[in-house]
């Protein structure tokens, strides 16, 4: 694969791309919550954000196959919980259709049979008389009509209970089922955020990689990420060996990053 990485505002690059010519979208807009982006204010007044969103989600519609997923990564800030939801409202209202929501968990404790709990993954403590920690964000997936297919063994997980498997007939004698909407996928350990994540807002190479399985087009898969970042979405795009992949972003210094990154793994 030979990716193809842009330099620019999406608002002026997507119009360049051919109508429908993408199968899949997994991307993750600022957040409107004042991150420290490099290149873009994140502090601008609700209904303009949304009206943005409106804008770009627009032409990602064009884009996208009729049989296509939209996977939109957004989280919150615990004094601002409605701000997902919002942007879901305001992509719903004439653009998509919710045809999934997925929860992609960052960390959790779960009880064994045995009683013993275990913690596993990372998250941001919050030091707060009001809110607890947030361990998770939302991962919508939109389509054009709210009726496409799934490859909802893609992304599965082997039974627990074996005898499951013959149980029940629409199993086929397959050891897998479907994971659900519910995705734990930890952050990477890293040594540097610096070095190793420098963006502010990343999500985990895995994320993909879930909903490129999920889609169920393997190889065949045209992926875009209008939010580049530094080419998280790319490397999942490599790893699966997709035949094609278009990036966009604004910031030349992470723009640069991800063909770093992407050069590593060539």
């Amino acid at each position: 694969m030979k990716p193809t990485l842009l330099h620019g505002d999406c608002l002026k690059v997507l119009p360049s791309l051919e109508a429908e010519s993408q199968d899949l979208v997994v991307t993750s807009p600022p957040y409107n919550l004042g991150i420290a982006y490099r290149s873009f204010d994140d502090t601008a007044k609700r209904e303009d954000f949304l009206d943005w969103c409106r804008q770009w989600a627009a032409e990602l519609k064009r884009v996208l196959h009729p049989q296509g997923s939209f996977f939109l990564n957004v989280g919150a800030a615990p004094s601002n919980p409605l701000f997902p939801h919002q942007v879901l409202l305001a992509l719903t209202e004439e653009l998509f259709v919710l045809q999934n929501t997925f929860h992609w968990i960052k960390s959790i404790t779960v009880q064994t049979r045995s009683g013993e709990s275990i913690s596993a993954g990372h998250f941001k403590p919050i030091n707060s008389k009001r809110y607890v920690n947030d361990c998770h964000e939302y991962v919508f997936h939109l389509t054009k009509n709210g009726n496409v297919p799934l490859d909802r063994r893609g992304a599965g997980v082997p039974y627990q209970d074996k005898s499951n498997i013959s149980r029940w007939g629409h199993t086929g004698g397959q050891d897998l089922r479907c994971r659900g909407n519910a995705w734990f996928i930890p952050y990477e350990t890293i040594q540097s955020r610096d070095k190793e994540r420098p963006h502010p807002a990343t999500f985990p190479v895995a994320l993909v990689e879930q909903c490129i399985r999920i889609h169920g087009q393997g190889e065949d898969t045209r992926l875009l990420d209008p939010f580049l970042g530094i080419g998280t979405s790319a490397v999942a795009a490599h790893r699966m060996n997709l035949n094609a992949f278009t990036g966009i972003e604004l910031d030349e210094h992470y723009l640069a990053v991800a063909r770093e990154r992407l050069e590593t793994l060539i």
